[in-house]
């Protein structure tokens, strides 16, 4: 349904495909707006002009520089973690004291984006031997109190199938490259 990159992910609403996460995201926040459990976004448009910033830039540097914590060696590995480490801290930053990025009972569309890179870290974390915790803690304390929300917690894939793939595709790897 996805009419160019032919994968997920899609949402089919009303027999009307809408592809990618976080355009699926601004959809579900446009569509229904009225219940106010489901808003993503803020309706002032500076703070949800900050909030789509933030999701993007989550896009386009979590997922990279994780991936490269495993991909890459020496010292384009150490310089993978540095990178990856201090997205997080800048993240880290950005929550404050809030419990969560869209404020103290609001998951916002912030949040959504990054707990999807959640179960990533565990991977990243053993393959490329550091601890998200040791440097973000704040950004850990806001991680468990997303997954006490069912429909997150839920959703999530396990981290444990994430790093025992990954570790599959390294060793195939290893065997037909030698490294």
């Amino acid at each position: 349904m996805n009419p160019v990159h032919k994968k997920i992910p899609v949402l089919i609403h009303n027999g009307k495909p809408v592809c990618e996460s976080n355009i699926i995201l601004e959809y579900i926040d446009d569509v229904w707006k009225e219940d106010k459990t489901l808003r993503l976004l803020p309706s002032d448009p500076y703070q949800k002009a900050q909030c789509t910033f933030w999701a993007d830039l989550i896009d386009k540097k979590v997922f990279d520089a994780g991936r490269r914590t495993w991909t890459k060696k020496g010292k384009e590995q150490e310089e993978a973690k540095r990178e990856f480490i201090e997205i997080l801290k800048v993240l880290e930053r950005e929550l404050g004291d809030k419990v969560y990025f869209g404020g103290n009972d609001n998951v916002s569309m912030v949040d959504l984006v990054l707990i999807s890179y959640y179960p990533w870290f565990h991977t990243w974390e053993t393959i490329g031997g550091f601890s998200v915790q040791d440097h973000t803690p704040k950004l850990m304390c806001w991680v468990r109190k997303c997954l006490t929300r069912p429909a997150i917690s839920k959703s999530l894939p396990d981290p444990l199938k994430i790093l025992d793939r990954v570790s599959q595709i390294i060793k195939v790897h290893e065997f037909f490259y030698g490294y």
